[in-house]
């Protein structure tokens, strides 16, 4: 997976902010504000190519989170990304 070309996170008074650019998003119009967990799934993303696997693990490495509890975390996460296609596979 990866996140779609035309949306960056930005930081926005203290709030973490996933902000659409380019012709091709001229028709989101969502604002989608990120907790700071899933600010760092975002950031982790941002890298290239992910997986759930890949941003759970990061979450542990961050937070004292079990790996169960994590992956599912994120599952839940990237399937809400997915629908408001924020990320592609």
């Amino acid at each position: 997976m990866r996140i779609k070309p035309g949306f960056e996170l930005r930081d926005v008074c203290g709030e973490h902010i996933i902000v659409a650019y380019g012709e091709e998003n001229i028709d989101f119009s969502k604002v989608i504000s990120l907790n700071e967990s899933a600010a760092l799934m975002w950031r982790q993303a941002e890298k290239g190519e992910f997986s759930a696997q890949t941003l759970a693990d990061a979450l542990c490495d961050e937070y004292q989170v079990d790996a169960y509890t994590a992956l599912r975390d994120v599952t839940q996460t990237i399937e809400e990304w997915q629908k408001i296609g924020l990320v592609e596979e």
